[in-house]
């Protein structure tokens, strides 16, 4: 069986030392039939509930309310799961780690869809917010694997942030649903979808520079002439052919 590397965690976010005693206080709290799994699935349907509340919430604007809830629900469940498993030294790295970051990017699809739908983000910035994510979590997945770190936030922003960002913006659209900007009209969530797309866009890019500097240092290039035979197809003398 292939092994794991079980990556260095980062979370550098503004809540994250207050976050982690709490989430410690409310795993070894919880009884012992709530597991790991039964956490994630709630954190994956309490996403799906916010799609749905966005999408449904033109016509019923009090789904906003319901929005900002299943966002406290999806903290709970997708903060939690993890804890729960270290808590008890029940840890499945590589499964938790593929299982909750599936998850996430169809939680993502969920939210922005919605957003989309009820007209309260135009489709194009939605999509763009939702490529920029889905750049970001590459970038993440990727230096998790290649250089070690498994960097959860930047800027001080991480996931529970990001969730207080979108709870205040979701209840600001029942007082000022549209925003002014460089003297355009636009809907709130479009003003803030742009800054998103481009935070997260120049995040990954600069991460993207520093991980490949990294690893371009870690690995230096040094081939000497006996290594190369006759007939040499471009496949490394060292590594096993891949399949």
């Amino acid at each position: 069986m292939t092994t794991f590397k079980d990556a260095t965690r980062s979370n550098t976010g503004l809540l994250a030392a207050l976050e982690k005693r709490a989430l410690i206080r409310i795993a070894t709290g919880l009884p012992a039939w709530v597991g790991s799994d039964h956490l994630t699935g709630l954190g994956f349907f309490a996403m799906m509930m916010v799609g749905a509340c966005f999408a449904l919430s033109t016509r019923l604007p009090l789904l906003l309310w319901g929005a900002v809830f299943w966002l406290a629900v999806n903290w709970f469940g997708d903060s939690l799961d993890g804890t729960v498993a270290r808590v008890r030294q029940q840890l499945r790295p590589r499964y938790g780690f593929y299982v909750d970051h599936m998850f996430d990017s169809f939680g993502a699809l969920f939210v922005l869809g919605g957003l989309a739908f009820s007209g309260r983000m135009t489709p194009l910035i939605a999509s763009a917010v939702l490529i920029a994510y889905f750049l970001l979590s590459i970038e993440i997945y990727l230096a998790t694997y290649c250089v070690g770190r498994f960097e959860m936030s930047h800027w001080g922003m991480g996931p529970t942030e990001l969730r207080i960002v979108l709870a205040i913006g979701t209840l600001m659209l029942f007082v000022k649903p549209m925003v002014t900007v460089a003297g355009a009209r636009m809907p709130l969530f479009d003003a803030g979808g742009i800054v998103a797309a481009a935070g997260m866009g120049l995040i990954a890019v600069i991460a993207m520079i520093r991980h490949t500097r990294t690893l371009y240092l870690d690995e230096p290039l040094s081939v000497r002439s006996e290594q190369v035979r006759p007939g040499y197809t471009g496949q490394a003398l060292t590594e096993p052919p891949s399949v």
